[in-house]
C-alpha cells in the first residue's frame, strides 16, 4: 500500500512539474520534511525524483518546440559548477546543527520574493516568445541564473526551476511556456550533478525515489501538455499561489503544526491536478477543425 501512495504522490507533484517547470523538488522536499525525513534524506530523494520528472517533462516540451536550447545548456552547465560549491556548505550546516533552521528560513525568503514577482501585475498576457537572436547579452545572464539555481538546488534539494522560471519570465522576456520548458532542460544537468554528489557521500533510498518517478512519468507529460491551453499570466498566477501555499506549509511546520501544513500543500496540489485534468479533458472533447 505504501508504494501506491508514493506513486500517486509522484504523479501529483509531477503534474505541477510539467506545468510550472519546477522539477518537483519545490513541493516534494517540504512534503518529505513534513512526514519525518531528515533534511539530507529529503534533499537526496527530491533530487533523484527531479531527474525523472525533468526528463519526462523535457520530452513533452521538446515535441511542442518550447525549449530554448542555448539558454538551457548555459544555465545547466553553470548550475553544475555551483552544485559542487554548494555541497560543502550543506555538509557544514548539517554537522553544526544549522540545517533544520537555515534551510527552512532560506526557503521562506525565496518563496516570498518569487511569489511577489509572479503575482505582481504586469503585461504577462501580451508577452511574446523570446527570440534568442535578438538578445546578444544573454550569455552572462544565463550563467548567473544557472549558478544561483545550482547553488540553491543543492542547498535546498530542489531542481532550481522555482528560481529559473520566474527569473526568465520577469527579467529575460521568456513567455511562460518557454520558461517552463527551458527550465526543465537546464534542471536535468543541475540535479544530476547534485544527486551524484549526494549519492557518493550519503545513503539514498532508491526504492522510494523509483516509486515516485514511476508516477511522475505520466504526470509530467500531462502537465507539460496543459501549458498549451493557458495564457502566460495565468501560469504565473498559479505558480505564485503555489509559492505562497508552500511557504505557509513550512511556517506551520516550524511552529509544530506539520500536519496542517501537509494538508495545505496537499490540497493545493490536488486542486491543480484536478484543474489541469479538467482543462485537458475539455480540450480533448472539443471537435477538431
Amino acid at each position: 500500500m505504501e508504494f501506491l501512495l508514493f506513486i500517486l504522490l509522484g504523479f501529483s507533484i509531477s503534474m505541477l512539474s510539467g506545468f510550472f517547470g519546477i522539477g518537483g523538488g519545490l513541493v516534494l522536499t517540504p512534503v518529505l520534511l513534513l512526514i519525518g525525513y531528515t533534511p539530507i534524506e529529503a534533499i537526496s530523494t527530491s533530487l533523484l525524483y527531479t531527474i525523472g520528472t525533468s526528463m519526462a517533462g523535457v520530452y513533452a516540451h521538446f515535441k511542442m518546440k518550447n525549449i530554448q536550447w542555448k539558454a538551457a545548456v548555459i544555465i545547466g552547465a553553470s548550475g553544475v559548477v555551483a552544485t559542487q560549491i554548494a555541497y560543502p556548505v550543506v555538509s557544514w550546516l548539517e554537522s553544526n546543527g544549522y540545517d533544520t533552521t537555515v534551510v527552512p528560513i532560506l526557503y521562506l525568503a525565496l518563496l516570498t520574493y518569487f511569489a511577489y514577482k509572479m503575482l505582481k501585475k504586469d503585461k504577462g498576457d501580451n508577452r511574446v516568445d523570446y527570440d534568442a537572436t535578438s538578445n546578444k547579452q544573454s550569455f552572462w545572464k544565463f550563467i548567473f541564473i544557472g549558478f544561483i539555481a545550482g547553488f540553491l538546488s543543492t542547498t535546498l534539494g530542489v531542481g532550481g526551476g522555482f528560481i529559473i522560471v520566474p527569473l526568465l519570465i520577469a527579467y529575460y522576456g521568456f513567455s511562460s511556456k518557454q520558461a517552463v520548458a527551458t527550465s526543465l532542460a537546464g534542471v536535468i544537468l543541475i540535479v544530476s550533478a547534485g544527486f551524484i554528489t549526494y549519492a557518493v557521500n550519503n545513503p539514498i533510498n532508491f526504492k522510494v525515489g523509483l516509486f515516485l518517478i514511476a508516477g511522475a512519468i505520466f504526470g509530467s507529460q500531462l502537465g507539460a501538455k496543459a501549458t498549451s491551453f493557458f495564457k502566460s499570466r495565468s501560469i504565473q498566477k498559479l505558480l505564485g499561489f503555489l509559492y505562497i501555499v508552500t511557504m505557509l506549509s513550512l511556517i506551520l511546520e516550524m511552529i509544530e503544526l506539520s500536519t496542517v501544513g501537509l494538508v495545505a500543500i496537499g490540497c493545493y496540489t490536488i486542486f491543480i491536478n484536478i484543474f489541469l485534468l479538467m482543462r485537458l479533458l475539455k480540450k480533448k472533447a472539443q471537435p477538431s477543425h
